[in-house]
């Protein structure tokens, strides 16, 4: 029932696609409304995802661990998850091999956080609660990525626009803490997407992250965009993000922080309402765009060893544009420094 109600949502927005010539360069759709967020539960909307044709949410707020059903037609909810676990400041929502919902409990505004978590709700079974400890310092993170081997990766939020990427040194321990080691970098292009609470720098800090249904496209979202990564045949995330990803604007949405994928290769997109109407918006094709890109020449190898425990900032891709000089970079980062403190959670 759900899956036909998912399809009749979707046709109308695949017909011009079906009409237009196929292309290995073309570019998915835009993004196209699905319904609108009114669920006052919702009104922070900060994680997406897909359990077969189902479509599960999250907000940051609350005191319990809580994922929630959407029905597509009209976003209200009719089934919750959830857990008898209080996360401090819970940003993303992810899927796991097995069926489970892993939330992300990595957010940090204030970057003053010991430990960060992550709350896993099983098909079957208890809930559990793993601790983790960054290398370097507290990072703030919203962007929780889980691949077919069932590892979790983490992209902080960085209003440097070099998002650190790290993932267990080990077995995640219950409750922990488990050391992360920092196994990667990510940046991207400069875009000219309208949207988001904090201008042009929202176009460069990690607000979300996803793993495509069959595990070959994974996505990093901004205020602004997502950018899809083709995945190595070796299902390695943190390879994916070093070759160089394809662009998808999701403009014009108040503060985007959700993202998943449809089973069709369908991107989703969720904002929080900030005050406005959040929506729950769809850009079909977006998985078939981002396997028809040639890999990158320059892309390295499909596994990528983790580095020491203490490692230095990776400098950007190799495909991020010129730096700007050091009086507007200074400039820009004391704005973005203000308008994220103002933007912080109420736990932050």
């Amino acid at each position: 029932m759900r899956a036909r109600l998912v399809a009749a949502v979707l046709a109308s927005m695949v017909v011009g696609l079906l009409a237009a010539p196929a292309s290995a360069s073309a570019s998915p759709a835009v993004p196209q409304d699905l319904c609108t967020v009114t669920e006052p539960r919702l009104a922070e909307l900060s994680g997406l995802a897909v359990r077969g044709d189902e479509i599960w949410a999250m907000s940051d707020g609350g005191t319990r661990a809580t994922a929630y059903r959407l029905d597509p037609a009209d976003c209200t909810i009719i089934d919750t998850e959830r857990a008898d676990l209080d996360p401090f400041d819970a940003e993303d929502l992810a899927l796991g091999p097995d069926g489970a919902f892993w939330i992300g409990d990595t957010g940090d505004n204030n970057r003053r956080r010991e430990t960060v978590a992550l709350l896993v709700l099983p098909p079957r079974g208890d809930p559990r609660l793993h601790r983790l400890t960054y290398p370097d310092g507290p990072h703030d993170a919203e962007a929780l990525l889980i691949g077919a081997d069932g590892v979790p990766v983490i992209v902080t939020k960085e209003v440097t626009g070099i998002a650190g990427v790290y993932r267990p040194a080990g077995p995640l321990a219950e409750p922990g803490p488990t050391p992360l080691l920092r196994v990667g970098s990510v940046g991207f292009a400069r875009s000219d997407t309208v949207g988001g609470p904090v201008g042009a720098v929202g176009a460069l800090t990690v607000t979300g992250g996803a793993v495509s249904a069959d595990g070959r496209v994974v996505a990093l979202r901004t205020y602004t965009d997502a950018w899809l990564y083709r995945v190595p045949p070796s299902g390695d995330l943190v390879a994916a993000l070093q070759t160089t990803p394809r662009q998808v604007p999701l403009p014009d949405e108040p503060q985007g922080e959700a993202i998943a994928f449809l089973p069709d290769g369908t991107l989703l997109s969720g904002s929080e309402t900030r005050g406005r109407s959040g929506r729950l918006r769809a850009v079909p094709g977006a998985v078939e765009a981002a396997l028809a890109d040639a890999p990158s020449e320059s892309a390295p190898p499909e596994s990528v060893p983790p580095p020491p425990v203490a490692t230095p900032p990776e400098p950007a891709p190799e495909w991020q544009p010129a730096v700007l000089g050091v009086g507007a970079v200074v400039l820009v980062l004391v704005a973005a420094a203000g308008a994220m403190t103002l933007h912080a959670r109420r736990r932050g």
